[in-house]
């Protein structure tokens, strides 16, 4: 998992409340274990018309926002099934954060654990770094995990709650497999152990 310290990016402004797992990644698409290939078909039932054509007013399909590191999203991001084809999608266009008010539990956690950084933010911060987000791809966001904040492109700063645990694995590109693996001796020194003590086993 690559990792994340500080991130300076074009975010994307999507006010849309209840932004669902289906909106992000349609079921069509979760026929793969693949993590590769599924950025084409993030939002793809807002982004395209029934024949594939692009549809210019979505936010991802402008100039703009094409390039997007970042979304500031509405409410409670993330609902419906839980998928982690969803935080697969949104890493493989090259989303690293989304911004929103609140966000489902499942996806919340899928997120840290795939690269992604959810922020939670009050309302009246969302709504700032949303018309922020609404300049353009010259009003670049910066988000800075070490020191909790998430500074507008005219400079203001905003702090962030993120558990310790979750920051200190994205900090390190930590998944669940290398959290294993950083106590890999300990692993081995145990086996051995036991291969001695129980060798029938």
């Amino acid at each position: 998992m690559d990792k994340f310290t500080k991130l300076t990016g074009i975010a994307a402004p999507m006010p849309l409340v209840n932004i669902d797992t289906d909106m992000i990644i349609p079921k069509q698409f979760l026929k793969t274990i693949k993590r590769s290939g599924l950025g084409v078909n993030l939002f793809d039932e807002m982004r395209y018309t029934l024949d594939g054509k692009e549809i210019p007013e979505f936010v991802l399909n402008q100039p703009a926002y094409r390039q997007a590191q970042i979304i500031v999203a509405g409410d409670n991001f993330g609902c419906g099934s839980s998928r982690e084809h969803a935080p697969w999608a949104l890493l493989d266009f090259g989303i690293r954060c989304v911004i929103s008010t609140s966000f489902a539990d499942i996806f919340y956690n899928n997120c840290f654990k795939n690269g992604i950084l959810p922020i939670v933010m009050p309302q009246d911060v969302v709504d700032v770094l949303m018309e922020d987000a609404k300049k353009g791809a010259n009003a670049r966001q910066t988000v800075d995990l070490e020191a909790q904040t998430v500074t507008t492109s005219d400079g203001r700063v905003f702090p962030f709650d993120v558990d310790a645990h979750r920051k200190d694995c994205l900090i390190n590109g930590l998944d669940d497999i290398g959290l294993t693996m950083v106590k890999a001796k300990s692993i081995d020194s145990f086996e051995q152990k036991a291969a001695t003590l129980r060798p029938w086993a």
